[in-house]
């Protein structure tokens, strides 16, 4: 009887130790079933005790970029302002015909208005207004200087249809990237007084005959 029950007992206990080895070698042989901890690539974003750290580094990438977009359209703007004052303050002392001449000064006065503005805006993103206009812009001014009559009054007003358009898109576009609150409103303040000049230039340039039945400047371009 003693005899059964050891040989029972050394039979439960050997299939018993061939079950825990076969489970331990399943768990430890490639391909089994237990979970196996995969190595963290040196590119990976964010992990399973810090899942957001990717996403908080790519929103401060994208902060830092929109700031330095801002920075670059205060300063373009500042100077494409400064060279409006300028060449208004030339177009209402050469120009041979009433309306440019006022347009001339209208440029003068909304500009010096907006670039005010733009400088407290400025300040505030620590830019460095310019202290002159662009190589472009110096280059126009010679070559109006050189001209006078219907020859100024035809290339000023096909300078200006080209600004006001090239300013246009500009603004819209700062107005839609920027998340700065002040920026925004002067850019659409800025955006509503050139939309404004840009019709009545526009305007101006058709009773100059400078514009075709497309729209398109036919001269003085």
């Amino acid at each position: 009887m003693n005899s059964k029950r050891i040989r029972s007992g050394f039979a439960v206990f050997a299939g018993t130790a061939l079950l825990s080895g076969a489970t331990l070698f399943a768990q430890m042989a490639p391909g089994g079933g237990a979970q196996q901890q995969q190595p963290t690539s040196p590119g990976a974003t964010g992990s399973a005790n810090n899942p957001g750290m990717g996403t908080d580094a790519t929103q401060q990438n994208a902060a830092a970029g929109n700031a330095m977009q801002d920075k670059d359209f205060v300063h373009s703007a500042l100077q494409g302002g400064m060279a409006e004052v300028q060449l208004g303050q030339l177009a209402a002392q050469k120009g041979s015909s009433d309306d440019v001449k006022q347009f001339g000064q209208k440029m003068v006065d909304d500009h010096t208005k907006l670039g005010e503005q733009m400088k407290q805006v400025a300040q505030q993103l620590g830019v460095n207004p310019p202290k002159e206009v662009s190589k472009k812009d110096k280059q126009l001014m010679a070559k109006l200087q050189g001209l006078s009559g219907q020859q100024f009054d035809d290339a000023y007003i096909a300078a200006m249809v080209k600004d006001h358009k090239k300013d246009s898109d500009e603004f819209k576009g700062e107005i839609a990237q920027t998340q700065n609150p002040a920026l925004k409103q002067v850019a659409q303040q800025g955006d509503q007084v050139i939309e404004q000049h840009l019709q009545m230039i526009e305007q101006i340039a058709k009773s100059h005959n400078l514009v075709n039945d497309k729209g398109k400047l036919v001269s003085g371009q």
